[in-house]
């Protein structure tokens, strides 16, 4: 199989994991920290998940590198695709539940197309 799109979705993964801390953190998590009305709990708690998220992303782009060095890896792309997808579809969800353009929400796109990516190898 062709690696291409295993290194392609290794860079996209650190492009999502650039932009949601380098862009996210000062539109996102700054003003979550600043917001004194919000319950302690409830802050933290986002702050947490927002965490959360910086360590999968960047733990994304290197299990893809991973994978691309080691082909035969391929239940690590399923499972990635998988991931992606759901977290696409669920950044869409939420912010039409917010009555938001889900595509004003990078990770719509991002994890979008990452999975694509990883489904593009996968079906090669």
């Amino acid at each position: 199989m062709d690696e291409y799109f295993l290194w392609a979705a290794a860079v996209m993964s650190m492009v999502t994991f650039a932009v949601h801390t380098f862009v996210g953190g000062p539109r996102v998590v700054e003003p979550l920290l600043a917001d004194t009305r919000l319950p302690k709990a409830s802050k933290w708690l986002n702050y947490y998940c927002w965490h959360i998220t910086t360590v999968f992303t960047l733990s994304m782009g290197g299990a893809y590198v991973y994978v691309a060095m080691n082909p035969e890896r391929q239940e690590l792309v399923v499972f990635l695709t998988g991931l992606t997808a759901s977290f696409s579809l669920l950044s869409a969800a939420v912010a039409l539940k917010g009555e938001i353009n889900p595509f004003r929400f990078p990770s719509t796109t991002l994890f979008a197309v990452v999975s694509i990516l990883g489904l593009a190898w996968l079906l090669q």
